[in-house]
């Protein structure tokens, strides 16, 4: 999708999405309880090796907005789900680039060693494989447990560099290969914004993984996942309570209704919870410091709500899928 198309969309009325209850038209806002929690995810810090022009979290080489996390941070929540007895199933790692973060290993070890599946997000560039041989040891350990999964935007390189940069397809494909031809389980996270039909893009990513011996069915779902298109500041519909049942969707089907993200803000000294990966910066979707506090209604007042979650169907978690 050229700039020029995008200029064409219709911009986001400034009515929209202001008031938490309601919607500009002044239906009741729709809302997601938390069910279950199944995937607890870690933003490890907005810090990355690359300036992606279409990042919804707008990481970085410089942007530290969120702080790296620390593994006695990480350990401290999973200590409070084995408190409560908690059932999650997975642990997640995202950022900015993971990679980067010093503590990331020792993250994914404390969390692999309780038993969870582990799943981390990354562009499997130089930072991934500067961990080659602690990555190795821990799959050494737990095999199937432990899932990478890694953004290419497109199957192509001119469109997956078009947002990511000169080389930067060259360099995750060298990754994901690496990854495939030492046994990793590993999914890859593609985009839908291309004007291409579902079908064309899991055939060209059929055709690359094909090409480049990269272990990936294109054709499942949970090992290709496509993602909707995610700018906030294009026209989208709002979600009011009406819509579960016209748009014939389910509010446990929603991201928040089973998960959680934790990140940390630059200057402030303890971690905080959010209702998911989407909102890493709205104070309004902050629901308190600790896992107990955090099982609050969610208020679909935001964009990504809409077009990413409800319309979009996306779920960012393996544990939903």
């Amino acid at each position: 999708m050229s700039e020029a198309n995008t200029l064409e969309k219709p911009l986001l009325s400034e009515a929209k999405f202001r008031d938490p209850q309601l919607t500009a038209s002044g239906e009741i806002r729709a809302s997601v309880h938390l069910t279950e929690l199944k995937t607890l995810w870690f933003n490890t810090g907005t810090l990355c090796n690359l300036t992606c022009s279409n990042c919804y979290i707008e990481s970085s080489p410089t942007n530290d907005r969120l702080v790296y996390l620390t593994v006695s941070e990480v350990t401290a929540f999973l200590d409070e789900l084995d408190y409560v007895g908690s059932s999650l199933k997975e642990v997640a790692f995202t950022g900015g680039e993971p990679f980067m973060n010093p503590d990331l290993v020792a993250m994914v070890a404390v969390s692999l060693e309780r038993g969870y599946s582990v799943l981390i997000l990354t562009n499997a560039m130089r930072p991934m494989l500067k961990c080659a041989d602690d990555l190795l040891k821990l799959q050494a350990q737990h095999g199937d447990k432990l899932t990478v999964r890694v953004s290419l935007d497109h199957y192509s390189e001119p469109l997956h560099d078009l947002y990511r940069g000169e080389r930067a397809y060259k360099r995750a494909v060298d990754g994901i290969r690496w990854l495939s031809a030492h046994g990793f389980r590993i999914n890859l996270a593609g985009r839908t914004l291309w004007n291409e039909s579902e079908k064309m893009i899991r055939d060209g990513f059929a055709r690359l993984c094909t090409c480049e011996e990269i272990a990936v069915d294109s054709y499942d779902p949970s090992q290709l996942i496509l993602f909707p298109e995610m700018d906030e500041t294009l026209d989208v519909v709002e979600i009011s309570d009406a819509c579960w049942s016209l748009l014939n969707v389910d509010p446990e089907d929603m991201m928040c209704a089973t998960s959680r993200m934790i990140v940390k803000r630059k200057g402030e000294e303890r971690p905080v919870v959010l209702p998911c990966t989407l909102l890493p910066y709205d104070p309004e979707f902050e629901l308190g410091d600790t896992l107990t506090k955090a099982g609050s209604d969610v208020k679909l007042n935001h964009p990504h709500c809409s077009r990413f979650c409800v319309l979009g169907g996306g779920l960012c978690s393996q544990a939903d899928r």
